[in-house]
C-alpha cells in the first residue's frame, strides 16, 4: 500500500520523528508550498528535558505531552501519521512502515537516541534510563515503591537496601535526578512514613568523568557537586561500573573496586543513536561514529544523498569544533530550522551557508532554589539560576496550555513542598519483599563495599 500526501503535485517532505528536531522542522515548514508528513511511532511531542520530574512525582506525563495533530491543527500542508518506520530506500525515496510506503522527495531523519549500556544490554532491566514516558513511569514506579517496600520490611540489610538509590552518570539527567531523589527522601516524604526513616535514604551517584556536568564550566561543575553534596547526595568521579547483578552494583575507582547493595539502579550515563541510524547507514553506505550516530555533511545531508537530512540526537555532526554537538534539545531545534528554510531557498534555488550552532549555553537543576546556568559570557548559580532555569524550561514548552499547567504545579509544589504525582503504577514491585532474595546478599554486599579486590 503506498501511502500519498494531500497534494501528490507539490515537493514532499517526509519526516521520521516528532521530537525537537522533527517538530522545529515541521513547523518551519508549515502552511508553505511544500507537503509534509511527519511520521512518529507515538501520537505525540514529549519534553524530555522534564522527564526526570515525571519519574520523581513532580509532573505527570501529560503535563510535558502536546499531542502532534494538535500542534499542527492549523497547518493545512502536514499530514501527521503514527507508525514505525522500519527500512529506508534512499534509490528509490521511499520509507516503510510495516507494509505501507511512503514516498518522499525529501527526508528528514530526526529519530533521536535511545540508552547506551556500552556492551552490557543486559542491565537495561536491571538500571532503567530515562528516554520516554514509559521510561519515567517504570523509574516513578521502582523509586516509590521502594520506600513503600522499606517500611514493611524488617531485615536490616534489606532496607538498607531499599532505601540505597544508585544513579549512574553524572550530567544534566543524573544530577538533576539525584537532587530530585534527595529532595524527596530528605524534605517531602520526611513526615509520611512510621517505620521508617526516610532521611537515612543512601543516594549514591556514580560518574565516569573526573567531574559532574562536563559541558559547563568547572566552577559551575563545582557548585554543582557541593550543591548536591549539601542535599545529601553522596558522589564519586572517575568510576565505572563494571556488573550488576542479583541488586548489587560493582564500581570501580582507580583500582579500588566497591560493591554497594540497592533495589533502585538508575541508569542516566550514555547514548547512542535510535536503530533506523543503523538501517540509513547500510542502506546508503555512509558511516557512523562510535555512539552510532549517523556522520553528516557541514549542511546536515548525508554523503552521495542530498536530499536526505539527519539532526537532532541521530546526527553526529563535528563541523564546528572537532567534536560532536551535544544531544541537548536547542541543537535538535536549531538543526530543524535550518533544514526547513534550506528545504524552502532550494525550491527557489538558493541555499544557505553551512550549519552552525549558535550555543546558547548549559544548564541543570539540582534542587529546589538551587540550579546551575552557563550562559558563556555570564555563569549564575543559585536562586537567580534555578529562576532561569524555570523561565528556559516554560519557554520551550510547545503548547500554551501545558505551560499554564507546569507554572501551576511549580507553583504548587514550591508552596506547599509536596509533589501530588507520587503514583506507583503498573505492577507491584517490591511488595514481596521475601522475594527480593532468600539468600540475603546484602550483607555480604555491604561488607565488601569499602574492600579493595586485586
Amino acid at each position: 500500500m503506498v501511502v500519498s500526501p494531500a497534494k501528490n503535485k507539490q515537493h514532499h517532505v517526509v519526516i521520521i520523528g516528532g521530537g525537537f528536531g522533527g517538530l522545529y522542522a515541521a513547523k518551519t515548514l508549515a502552511n508553505t508550498n511544500v507537503n509534509v508528513t511527519l511520521i512518529d511511532k507515538r501520537n505525540f511531542h514529549l519534553f524530555q528535558p522534564l522527564l526526570y520530574q515525571v519519574a520523581t512525582g513532580t509532573l505527570s506525563p501529560a503535563d510535558i505531552s502536546a499531542p502532534l495533530r494538535s500542534v499542527f491543527r492549523n497547518s493545512k500542508n502536514t499530514q501527521v501519521l503514527l507508525g514505525e518506520v522500519t527500512d529506508i530506500d534512499p534509490k528509490g525515496q521511499k520509507v516503510f512502515l510495516g507494509g505501507e510506503v511512503v514516498q518522499y522527495d525529501t527526508l528528514i531523519l530526526a529519530t533521536g537516541a535511545n540508552h547506551s549500556y556500552f556492551g552490557k544490554d543486559h542491565w537495561k532491566d536491571l538500571a532503567p534510563g530515562l528516554k520516554t514516558v514509559e521510561d519515567a513511569i517504570e523509574m516513578r514506579r521502582r523509586i516509590f515503591s521502594a520506600f513503600e517496600a522499606a517500611e514493611k520490611e524488617s531485615d536490616p540489610a534489606k532496607r538498607r537496601a531499599l532505601l540505597t538509590f544508585v544513579i549512574v552518570g553524572g550530567g544534566p539527567t543524573g544530577v538533576e535526578l539525584a537532587g530530585a531523589i534527595a529532595e524527596l527522601a530528605y524534605q517531602t516524604m520526611k513526615d509520611e512514613f512510621r517505620s521508617i526513616n526516610t532521611s537515612e535514604t543512601k543516594i549514591l551517584l556514580l560518574q565516569g568523568g573526573d567531574r559532574l556536568l562536563p559541558h559547563i564550566a568547572p566552577e559551575l561543575s563545582e557548585e554543582a557537586k557541593l550543591s548536591l553534596q549539601k542535599l545529601g547526595v553522596e558522589i564519586q568521579t572517575q568510576t565505572r561500573v563494571t556488573n550488576l547483578e542479583n541488586d548489587i552494583v560493582t564500581f570501580k575507582t582507580g583500582e579500588r573496586i566497591q560493591q554497594i547493595a540497592s533495589k533502585t539502579i538508575l541508569w542516566a550515563a550514555g547514548v547512542q543513536g535510535s536503530p533506523i541510524g543503523k538501517i540509513l547507514a547500510e542502506r546508503a553506505d555512509i558511516e557512523r561514529d562510535f555512539s552510532g550516530r549517523v556522520i553528516v555533511e557541514p549542511n546536515l545531508t548525508i554523503p552521495g544523498f542530498k536530499n536526505i537530512f539527519v539532526i537532532g540526537d541521530l546526527a553526529s555532526f563535528s563541523h564546528q569544533n572537532g567534536k560532536p554537538l551535544p544531544g541537548v534539545a536547542p541543537v535538535a531545534k536549531q538543526q530543524g530550522e535550518y533544514v526547513g528554510t534550506l528545504i524552502l531557498l532550494r525550491l527557489q534555488g538558493q541555499t544557505l551557508p553551512e550549519f552552525n550552532y549558535n550555543d546558547v549555553g548549559s544548564l541543570a537543576m539540582i534542587g529546589q532554589n538551587l540550579a546551575v546556568v552557563d550562559l558563556g559570557f555570564i555563569k549564575l548559580k543559585g536562586f537567580i539560576a534555578w529562576v532561569f532555569w524555570l523561565v528556559v524550561h516554560i519557554y520551550f514548552l510547545i503548547e500554551f496550555d501545558t505551560k499554564l499547567v507546569v507554572v501551576f504545579q511549580w507553583a504548587w509544589n514550591y508552596i506547599t513542598r509536596n509533589r501530588r504525582s507520587r503514583l506507583i503504577t503498573g505492577k507491584a514491585a517490591f511488595l514481596d519483599t521475601q522475594t527480593i532474595n532468600n539468600n540475603n546478599p546484602y550483607q555480604a554486599a555491604e561488607t565488601a563495599q569499602h574492600t579493595v579486590k586485586v
